[in-house]
């Protein structure tokens, strides 16, 4: 008998996890309802028949492929820069360590269309770079395919920067001081042991990262516009739909549900790449 099984027996207690009190059944199934039926209603409205020929109409088409190609770019993106980001912070301290972790966290609670102001008047052509861009390269980037990956990549980098840190933080700093020890230099420490360690909590990140690029309608909307085949992503398309241009309604449902699915599968591959997750 294991001792845990003796444990239970001698104390005449049951093993295995500690019950909720029953009471938050109640709260908790409710806040499931607020969760879950808005999905369930959207599923009941779709009309199953025409699902095909919605998704696959040329409107949902340039859509689709906008926003994986965005999303996708994006992350790249996120990856590139966020990550060395992440390690600073997970190894900085101090109050301009807390402040700029509270900047980089600032696109999580800010509304959407206000990162897209931002990004308006910090890169279009009267912004505080756009100007100068436009005047010294030529180059003009609001409604444009670039301006969508960039209010992309602006919503989507906290969840991978904070993701990474977290990870990062958990793990601690006693394998690298240990490598660093025995003579390797940093890059190696970041490239053999850094990174290796927190893999979990990386891809973790990215899929997060990723999924919230996909959903970006605010900043994308007011930044890049809503051109078709241009700017206009899924989330994008299917308001113009429920506005009464674009797509049809049917399309616009069959997009939601794609979104939907979408956001479930990267949830899901997060989960399963959580660091500490149970076998």
């Amino acid at each position: 008998m294991r001792p845990s099984a003796r444990t239970g027996a001698s104390t005449g207690t049951t093993t295995g996890t500690t019950s909720a009190p029953r009471l938050l059944w109640v709260p908790a199934a409710l806040a499931v309802g607020l969760l879950v039926l808005p999905v369930v209603a959207l599923v009941v409205r779709a009309d199953w028949s025409s699902l095909p020929s919605d998704v696959t109409s040329p409107a949902a088409v340039r859509a689709l492929t906008l926003s994986l190609t965005t999303s996708v770019t994006a992350t790249v993106i996120c990856l590139v820069l966020g990550v060395p980001l992440a390690v600073l912070l997970a190894r900085a301290s101090g109050w301009a360590a807390d402040l700029l972790r509270a900047l980089v966290t600032l696109p999580l609670v800010l509304p959407p269309t206000v990162g897209g102001i931002a990004l308006l008047y910090l890169l279009g052509r009267r912004g505080l770079l756009g100007e100068s861009l436009d005047a010294w390269f030529g180059i003009r980037l609001p409604f444009t395919t670039a301006a969508v990956v960039i209010a992309q990549a602006f919503v989507a980098m906290p969840f991978l920067v904070l993701g990474v840190e977290g990870a990062l933080r958990t793990a601690g700093t006693r394998y690298e001081v240990v490598a660093a020890t025995l003579g390797a230099g940093r890059w190696t420490v970041l490239r053999r042991i850094t990174l290796p360690l927190v893999a979990p909590g990386l891809i973790s990140g990215t899929v997060l990262c990723f999924a919230r690029a996909l959903g970006e309608f605010g900043a994308t909307a007011l930044f890049a516009g809503n051109t078709p085949g241009v700017t206009q992503t899924m989330p994008l398309a299917i308001y113009s739909a429920f506005n009464g241009s674009g797509v049809t309604q049917g399309t616009a449902v069959a997009l939601s549900l794609l979104l939907v699915a979408a956001a479930v599968a990267v949830l899901l591959a997060a989960r399963a790449w959580r660091p500490g997750r149970a076998e």
